[in-house]
């Protein structure tokens, strides 16, 4: 279960986030959140792209910025918002998936851009993908 503060009804800051195993050849790594049980199709909570290989973890709370300090940057989500959204169904469980992919370039992408332009961005550029779920019940 997802912890109260990184959902709407908390702090609504990200969670922390860790990985290993990406596959040698990738420049760049890319993050979606979203929620497939949203009532209305799937919720798109955070898109993230361009984060350096080198990168291992996010600490919590990765503030909104178009651009962070590595030289990610991120997408707008169905809130409207850049960066990330917290859980907030309307009611009962759901799903939360949080999407890495490893790529093999760098995006020329705008700051911004929806999750739809990220996954045709990506095509072609992705090494190896991983994902985490979580659940958050209100």
């Amino acid at each position: 279960m997802i912890p109260r503060r990184y959902a709407c009804d908390g702090e609504d800051i990200s969670p922390p986030l860790a990985w290993t195993g990406i596959p040698e050849g990738t420049k760049t790594i890319a993050l979606i959140g979203d929620d497939p049980d949203a009532p209305i199709g799937t919720w798109v909570h955070w898109v993230l792209f361009n984060l350096p290989a080198d990168v291992k973890e996010l600490a919590e709370a990765v503030p909104p910025d178009k651009e962070l300090s590595s030289g990610a940057k991120q997408g707008k989500n169905d809130f409207r918002r850049i960066g990330y959204g917290g859980p907030c169904p309307p009611g009962g469980t759901h799903r939360y998936f949080f999407k890495l992919y490893a790529l093999d370039s760098v995006l020329d992408l705008a700051a911004g851009v929806s999750k739809a332009d990220l996954l045709k961005a990506m095509q072609g550029h992705v090494l190896a993908e991983g994902q985490l779920m979580g659940k958050y019940k209100r």
